[in-house]
């Protein structure tokens, strides 16, 4: 609990505007809470904003991993590798196939999946007769991983792609909007409330590819097809429909689908503020023993998180710094502790020291307050607290 009389001030929140409450409510009045016209158009209006063909909403990020990994045809056999640094969805949703999942190290200055790792990892996978159906490189902070290089590997080694953009939406490389799926099969983002625009809660995966947007859009809801032309039996009357697939109940409503609407149309906004908020705590930062997360040369991070890494600091001096900033009510947090080191994988085998690099960043990393409407004096408090702690 905070011991400083100050507002608290979180990692992430949302900004909700007037115009947002009034698209809600908009929805409110209508005649449609959930499936009406307010979710096929956020759909469209997402997967337009990014330059992909399809766009597939559904209720969490987590749900869109499922149904995008079920869409690839992951299943008991098969192999899906993530990064150890990402929320445990990006690793879970290989589980739900029945899917076994390793993990590919990061590149220690960006936090990112790293290359070099991912190609020795396959040619040792091919060597061994496993290698993985799916990778789920994970978008970090808001800046993407080096998509050209792994589209290449996957045509090398034959894997379909999977981007765990949760963070990233409005973020670009090189010079094209994260979410093309350029160099991948399909993109996930993120709308929880500490993203970069929210739906309250929800997710959405956009494809290029007519049948997989197909499949998963019928994975969302029980696996129902309604298109009579498609029906395995003739229909008995207008009424009729058929559950092909064993799907679920994955839908967004209208409500949330008009709240992402709105908020979309301050993307570009949101994500220029966040841009200047990570320069200034940049320049906040230079005397001090920590150095930021680079964002990669050509690519544009929609500055999810601001994440430090403290220099020659113990495992215990990272607690300490860590509850010092809590206890003077700044809403630090770790972005993320090694998925492979979580219980449930540990049954599977993976230990300490599986992926070095990975633990290391575990070990030193802190992310920092930053969100929309965050003022320059919220900063320097964050500042202040840290240079109290690591200066002399």
């Amino acid at each position: 609990m905070s011991s400083d009389p100050r507002p608290f001030l979180p990692y992430g929140r949302q900004t909700i505007t007037e115009a947002d409450i009034a698209a809600v409510e908009a929805v409110l009045r209508s005649p449609f809470l959930t499936q009406g016209p307010a979710v096929p158009a956020f759909e469209q209006a997402v997967a337009a904003r990014v330059g992909a063909t399809h766009g597939v909403a559904v209720n969490s990020a987590t749900s869109a991993l499922h149904i995008a990994c079920l869409a690839l045809g992951l299943g008991p056999g098969d192999h899906l590798w993530t990064s150890p640094i990402t929320f445990v969805a990006s690793a879970n949703c290989g589980r739900y196939c029945g899917a076994t999942v390793d993990f590919v190290d990061i590149e220690p200055a960006t936090g990112l999946m790293s290359v070099a790792s991912l190609k020795a990892k396959l040619e040792q996978a091919e060597r061994d007769g496993t290698l993985p159906k799916v990778v789920v490189p994970v978008h970090l902070t808001g800046s993407s991983c080096d998509m050209a290089a792994i589209g290449a590997l996957a045509e090398r080694y034959g894997f379909a792609v999977l981007e765990d953009a949760s963070h990233a939406i409005g973020g670009r490389y090189r010079g094209e909007p994260v979410g093309n799926c350029r160099h991948s099969a399909i993109t996930v983002f993120s709308f929880h409330p500490v993203k970069i625009i929210t739906t309250g809660e929800g997710g959405l995966a956009n494809t290029n590819e007519p049948l997989l947007a197909q499949r998963m859009a019928e994975l969302r809801s029980h696996g129902i097809v309604r298109d009579a032309e498609r029906f395995e039996r003739p229909a008995a009357g207008p009424w009729v429909y058929e559950q092909q697939q064993l799907g679920f109940n994955y839908r967004i409503t209208d409500i949330q689908a008009a709240l992402g609407l709105s908020q979309l149309q301050r993307l570009d906004e949101i994500v220029a503020e966040r841009n200047r908020q990570l320069q200034r705590y940049r320049e906040l930062l230079a005397g001090l023993p920590v150095k930021l997360l680079e964002v990669p040369k050509h690519v544009l991070s929609s500055v999810h998180l601001a994440v430090i890494r403290l220099q020659q600091a113990t495992a215990e001096q990272h607690r300490q710094v860590f509850e010092r900033l809590r206890a003077a009510g700044i809403g630090v947090q770790l972005h993320y502790s090694p998925v492979h080191l979580q219980p449930y994988y540990r049954q599977s085998g993976f230990k300490e020291g599986d992926f070095p690099v990975a633990e290391a960043y575990a070990s030193t990393a802190i992310s920092l307050p930053l969100y929309p409407g965050m003022q320059e004096p919220d900063q320097q408090r964050v500042v202040d607290a840290l240079t109290a702690l690591l200066l002399p």
